[in-house]
Parts: structure tokens; sequence; C-alpha cells
């Protein structure tokens, strides 16, 4: 009584043989008509390659010293292991399998008797052979997409329509390869509920999903041969057409019947075989379109959550495929903004009665802040309650990327100026505070296919908070960092903004002092605040950093009374009677954040 049964496959369909393995005997495996399994198809094998030798419930496998290629078993180059049942070992193009005898599913029992693999080209060629009756099932097919709420709906569509589609079909099922190769079913229906379960082909699947095209095998007919020989005992036919989703067709459309005649000797009718490859080329229309709907579905959905991030511009240059590597998290120069409602919290208090307009009203002023950081060609980044983050310099580096930053932080104080004495607008009494900072940072995509965000993360990002917190402590809408400043100062244009030194600080949990300077409208759009006004007041900052703060106070006293910033050092200048700490080193420490 054979203890064990040796599959071996070689790279194509027809290349298979069954051998039984008796308990204590010895076999030799080669490719000469000498050895005792003879694997004919393979030149890897020597005519002499290995002995296999069964005994206490498994084979020893040892090469011959003079096999001119090698052995493998798990991975490694060997020249002796043993197997036991369920194991495989490889020699040249060639994988052998060993089982129990009956052992279910075996290896053979999936075994066709003719297989047909289907290109592109293949498909091009076949004609369809119920042309009228199917192109009304696929007039269902963007119903059956667009009225699926989840996957598992839309499966249980697509097996009811394939089957009215492939009208002597029995079974349809949506197959997935898991991992290990194990076929999984996502669903499956058959046209007679009574009939019962089937177990679809794992070779069939598994060769039309790694393949990436449709594969058909043809059993035995069961009065013919032995049940074992097909997948299922009372199906003889089946097909799997991948359904392109991505680098890697997942899933796959399963469709099995029975054939109107017997085959023999290998044969099919050639009718038969006509419709079949009608079928699957409907199937693979089928599968065509379903993958161009869901695709076409994932970009919209790409471009939904990226809308709200990006500027229509930056959209458009990122093209439909949206680049990963272009979106990837990097790490990049890039000019912050944080955008923030002052007080916030008095206002919520004042409106506890009605908190949903206040919403509507928050919501109004983020989206003037979002709706310049866009415009100018920025980044959004997470709303933080009432703040904004935007950000210059990805997923596209650009000389002006400073400018826009800057541009955008003059909008949105414009909009908040000109709104805040008018009542009734949503945002009379609102003022904003605004903090740029520019610096290296890492900027990108994070999230999954069905939702995604943008975000930019690293000391810049937290400097440009510190600084929008700052705005209400020196009475300035807009601070910028020394770094910006300095960019601005060389690049941007008068006409558009100007920038004023204010001080020199150290915030609350940094070590290292840090100048700020306030961006300041054009003289056209703020002429009470001359250029004359800002030489003077930079020249009172100067006096005030070198200890001469009686000359400093002159200075700052110069500023027209609506310029709030002056009240900052003139009230720490008078704290001190107009003279400066005998320790004085210029800093002004900030108490609180």
């Amino acid at each position: 009584m054979s203890e064990f049964e040796l599959l071996a496959e070689g790279p194509e369909p027809r290349q298979r043989l069954k051998h039984a393995l008796t308990r204590g005997q010895s076999y030799v495996l080669g490719r000469g008509i000498e050895a005792d399994l003879i694997v004919p198809w393979d030149s890897a094998i020597s005519r002499r390659h290995v002995t296999l030798t069964s005994f206490n419930g498994s084979v020893r496998i040892e090469r011959f010293a003079e096999a001119s290629n090698s052995l493998c078993f798990a991975g490694e180059v060997v020249d002796r292991c043993d197997l036991r049942s369920g194991d495989q070992f490889v020699l040249g193009g060639t994988v052998f399998h060993l089982t129990r005898p009956g052992s279910e599913p075996s290896a053979a029992a999936e075994l066709p008797l003719q297989e047909v693999a289907f290109d592109a080209q293949t498909i091009r060629q076949i004609r369809f052979r119920d042309a009228d009756r199917q192109m009304e099932v696929l007039m269902q097919l963007p119903e059956v997409i667009s009225g699926a709420r989840t996957d598992e709906d839309l499966f249980f569509r697509l097996t009811n329509l394939l089957l009215a589609g492939v009208s002597h079909a029995d079974a349809v099922a949506i197959v997935r390869l898991g991992a290990g190769d194990k076929v999984e079913l996502a669903h499956w229906t058959r046209r007679r509920e009574t009939a019962g379960e089937f177990r679809p082909s794992s070779r069939l699947v598994a060769e039309s999903l790694k393949r990436r095209y449709s594969v058909l095998h043809l059993w035995p007919t069961a009065t013919q041969t032995n049940p074992e020989y097909t997948a299922a005992a009372e199906l003889d036919w089946a097909y799997c057409t991948p359904v392109p989703d991505g680098p890697q067709a997942t899933w796959g459309l399963y469709v099995a019947g029975k054939q109107g005649r017997t085959l023999t000797n290998g044969s099919t009718p050639e009718l038969e075989t006509a419709h079949l490859q009608a079928d699957v080329k409907f199937t693979e229309l089928v599968a065509e379109i379903i993958s161009s709907v869901r695709r076409l579905n994932w970009l919209e959905r790409q471009q939904a959550g990226l809308r709200q991030f990006f500027a229509p511009t930056i959209l458009s240059a990122l093209g439909n495929e949206l680049n990963t590597e272009t979106l990837a998290p990097r790490e990049c120069d890039v000019s912050v903004m944080f955008c923030d409602l002052r007080g916030f919290s008095h206002h919520a208090e004042e409106s506890a009665g009605d908190l949903i307009g206040l919403l509507n009203r928050v919501s109004q002023a983020l989206g003037v802040m979002t709706s310049h950081i866009l415009q100018h060609r920025g980044v959004t980044g997470d709303f933080q309650g009432d703040a904004a983050l935007g950000f210059w310099g990805w997923p596209f580096s650009s000389d002006e990327s400073t400018l826009q930053a800057c541009r955008a932080a003059l909008g949105i104080r414009k909009v908040f100026a000109e709104t805040f004495q008018q009542a009734g607008h949503p945002l009379a009494n609102f003022q904003m505070g605004i903090g740029l900072a520019h610096g290296r940072a890492v900027a990108g995509k994070i999230g999954t296919a069905e939702q995604v965000k943008v975000t930019v993360f690293g000391p810049v990002v937290n400097l440009a908070s510190r600084l929008e917190t700052m705005t209400s402590q020196l009475r300035v809408p807009i601070l910028l960092d020394e770094t910006l400043a300095a960019l601005v100062r060389e690049r941007l244009d008068p006409s558009e903004g100007r920038i004023r030194r204010l001080a020199k600080v150290l915030p609350v949990g940094l070590e290292t002092p840090l100048i700020v300077s306030e961006l300041v409208p054009s003289a056209a759009d703020l002429p009470e605040l001359t250029d004359a006004h800002l030489a003077r007041y930079e020249q009172g900052v100067d006096d005030f950093i070198a200890g001469h703060w009686e000359t400093a106070y002159r200075c700052l006293h110069d500023m027209p009374a609506t310029d709030r910033a002056q009240d900052f050092l003139l009230a720490l200048i008078a704290q001190h009677n107009r003279k400066a700490p005998a320790d004085w080193d210029g800093v002004v420490r900030l108490q609180s954040k």
C-alpha cells in the first residue's frame, strides 16, 4: 500500500505527473529512462538527479553527486532533506509536492483536462455569440455599480448580473487570493438555490489572478472519470477573470457550469468551446467596466479629499494620477502660517444661547483664512479649533513661496479689518492673529484612500504658533520670524507690504532669543502709518535693545495714536522710569505663551 503520493508540476499546465511511494522502497527520480520516476520536460533535471526513500512517516530526498543542478527545500539549497505530507521541494523549474493518498483537496483533483489562457490579443479575436442579450445585461451594470453602497452589496449584485449574462452558467463567485495564495470566497450564488455550495478551483483562481488575465479550465465529466478530478463534482468547466483594481489583481469573477456534451479524449465540441470563449469575453468586458468605474470613484474621492488642501493650480499640476512620490512626506523648506481667532473664549461665553450661530460665524472666519491660503497657492493643513494652518514650499518648491504666504496673511488681515465694525456681519467684532515662520519641516500626505489629510510638522510649525500667540502681547495682527522677515524685506515690493522690526524676545520654553517683526500693509492700504513712521519706530527699537530707553521712548511716542505696536515697549520703558536695568541684555523675556 502506498504511504505517500508525489505530484510533479512543471511550468506548463500539461506538465504534471503523480506517483505513489510505497513505504520502505527507494526511487530514482530523473530525466533519463533509467529513472523510476521520469520527469521528461525539465532539461535542468539530470538523468539521475535524486533518490526518494519512504520510511517512518517521511520521505528522504538525497541528491546524486553527479547531478548538475541543485536541490531546493524550504528556500535553501541542500543535498539532503526529509519531507512530510504537505512539504515540497524544487528541481530546476519543477515543483514536487508530497501528499497522503486521498488527502483533500489534492493538487491533482484540480488538474484540468484542458486549460485556455486569454491574453488581450486573444480576447479581441473572439466574437460574441449572444450579443443582444448580453448588451441588455451590460446596460444594467451602471445601476448595479451606482446602487451598491458597500463592496458586499456590489458583489451580491454582480454575481446575479453575471448569471443573467452567462445563460448556461450554474454558479458565480467573487474570489480573492489571500495570504499564502489561499482562495477566499467574498460572495457566491448558484442558479438553483437547492444545488448547494460549490468549491472554486484554487489552481484556476491562483493562475488567473497571478497571471492577470482570464483562464478557462475544462475537466473530465464525473461520469467519465473519478469525481475527484472536478473542482465540484457536478461542474466540469470554470473560468476566472481578474478585476484590475490597483497594482495587483486581488479579486476576480469566477464563473462555472456543466457542459452540454461529454468530453472525450481531451477535446471539446467546437460550438461548446466557442460559447465559453464568448462568455469569457463578456465577463472581461464586465471586469473592465467595473475596474474603470472603481478607479474613477477612487480618483474622485482622492480629488475631493485633496481639494480642501490644495489650490486648483496645484491639483492640476499633480494630475489625475496624484503621484505618490510627489505627495509622500519629505523634508523641505516651508513657510508656515498659523492663523487664530482672538478672544474666542469670550465670544463663546457671550453666545452661550446661540452656539450654532457662533459655530457658523467661526466657520465663515475659517473659510476666509483657507480661501486666501489657497488663492495664494498655499496648502491648508488641519483646523485646530478656531485656528487654521497653512504652508508653502510643498509639494512644489518656489521662489515665490515666502511672498505668497505674506500676501495671504495680508489678505486675511484686510478682510477682518474691513468687517470688524460692520454691524450684522458674521465677522463683526472678530479679530485674528497670524504667525509666520520659515524653515525646515516634514510635509506630506498621510491617511488612506478613503480618508486623506495633509500635514506639516517640525520646529518651524511650533514657532509659527508661538508667533501667533505673541501677536496679542505685542499688539499687532501679523508677526514674522527673523528668517522670513529678512527674505520679505529683500524681495517683497513695498506696494504689497512692509516690514517693521518690533523687539528681541525670549518666549517661554525657548532657549534662544529671536527678533520678531510685523508684516504691515502697504502705505496705500494703511496711509496713517507712513514709511517714515516705520523707520522712526525701528530706530526706537534699536535704542531700546541698546539700553538707550529715553531716546527709545521719544521715538516710539512719535507713532500715531492708532498704532498699538508702541504700547508694548512703552509700557516696559515706563515701568522702569525710562532707564534700562543694570543687567539689561536687550532681550524681553515673555512671561506667558
